[in-house]
């Protein structure tokens, strides 16, 4: 018996990335604003007013092409004005990625824990968008015409592994998109529970996880709605558990219960799609996620003082990394692991398997993947 070799790809990151240009087109309200006022009330989040006055004064804004270093310069409506972010080195993160599943329209990938999806804070080229640029800049240079590069059609949190969809086509794009947001409207106000999986929606997602305690009864729904509240460091908000939030359901399963280690082996089958929905579910009944450093008992983060904010700035004058946890932080154990869908253009159901991580298998599985190995071994030895 043999086993075939996983096809991966992937491109060492570079030392510095190439920095980020973010345009404007200055409206009528921003009329006889000065430069610092714009970016200072516009960008709050970005830096606080310092930063930005220290950005201007490095030269890192342009006005209709020219270089102003003037705060206190006006500017008008109509103007285009750009801010160059310079070129940083990101925190460090995986590059390798594994394809579990490929066709011409779409393909699936093992995300590694530690590797972002798509750019954001911190982490604009160190993504899995950019890997996958990179590959299909590649191979275009040896065809001819082709589509747009493959896209991410959901989120995986960046401490989170697994199966990751992507569209290689304008139309698989638009209907897996579909897919996801279908899955999420069907759950609505009605949390129908009773609904047997795969009867209706096009696409089922089934996760591993190991939390915190034990879990005592065998299966748990969650319906616990999903919000967001004010957060430092997160300038869109916190998505918390909240009975005026969007509604969200989760199925759990427990698996394994780890008597000594004080902790459960739980599977996770979520029938919406809410950001950090399963970590949030898990915390809120009392079995946050092994080592996560973000969500406590309640759904409800660690830190919960929404008006502590680091008013002091880094060197290219944005706010300094938070010191309490945010969303985009590592430690925890969670795995997309099967992923049930209909093709986007065939129709046909195809089932997508990412291969779990040894932390977050069954006792017998373990085994059982010791004794394959083995076996393997023997024939090669043969």
């Amino acid at each position: 018996m043999t086993t075939a070799t996983p096809r991966t790809f992937g491109l060492p990151w570079p030392e510095l990335n190439d920095g980020i240009l973010y345009k404007d087109v200055l409206s009528s309200s921003d009329h006889e604003m000065t430069l610092l006022q714009f970016y200072s009330s516009k960008y709050r989040s970005s830096a606080p007013v310092q930063g930005w006055l220290q950005r201007i004064q490095n030269g890192q804004i342009k006005v209709d092409g020219r270089v102003v270093t003037d705060p206190y310069e006006s500017v008008s409506a109509g103007l285009e004005v750009i801010y160059h972010r310079l070129p940083w080195k990101e925190p460090d993160a995986p590059y390798s990625l594994e394809i579990l599943y490929e066709d011409d329209n779409m393909i699936a990938l093992n995300k590694p824990s530690g590797l972002q999806v798509l750019p954001g804070g911190l982490f604009q080229q160190r993504t899995v968008l950019s890997q996958l640029q990179w590959r299909e800049s590649e191979q275009s240079t040896l065809l001819a015409s082709r589509e747009p590069h493959p896209v991410p059609v959901h989120r995986l949190g960046r401490g989170t592994s697994g199966v990751l969809l992507c569209a290689k086509t304008k139309i698989a794009k638009s209907r897996l998109s579909i897919y996801f947001a279908d899955g999420t409207s069907l759950i609505g106000g009605k949390r129908n529970t009773n609904k047997e999986p795969g009867s209706v929606r096009k696409i089922s997602k089934i996760y591993r996880a190991l939390v915190n305690g034990l879990v005592d009864e065998d299966e748990v729904i969650v319906s616990e709605p999903i919000g967001v509240i004010k957060y430092p460091g997160v300038a869109k908000g916190l998505y918390v558990a909240s009975p005026s939030g969007k509604p969200a359901l989760s199925k759990v399963k427990v698996l394994e219960r780890n008597l000594q280690g004080n902790c459960s082996l739980v599977q996770v089958e979520i029938q919406s799609g809410r950001p950090h929905q399963i970590r949030i579910h898990l915390s809120f009944i009392g079995h946050p996620l092994l080592g996560d450093p973000l969500y406590v008992s309640g759904g409800k983060p660690r830190c919960f003082d929404s008006q502590s904010v680091d008013e002091g700035f880094a060197l290219d004058g944005g706010y300094c990394r938070p010191q309490h946890a945010v969303p985009g932080d590592c430690g925890y154990f969670l795995h997309a692991h099967e992923v049930l869908l209909s093709h986007p253009v065939t129709d046909e159901v195809i089932k997508i398997t990412a291969p779990l991580p040894s932390i977050l298998q069954t006792l017998g599985e373990a085994q059982s993947i010791q004794q394959e190995s083995v076996g393997n071994f023997s024939d090669l030895a043969g």
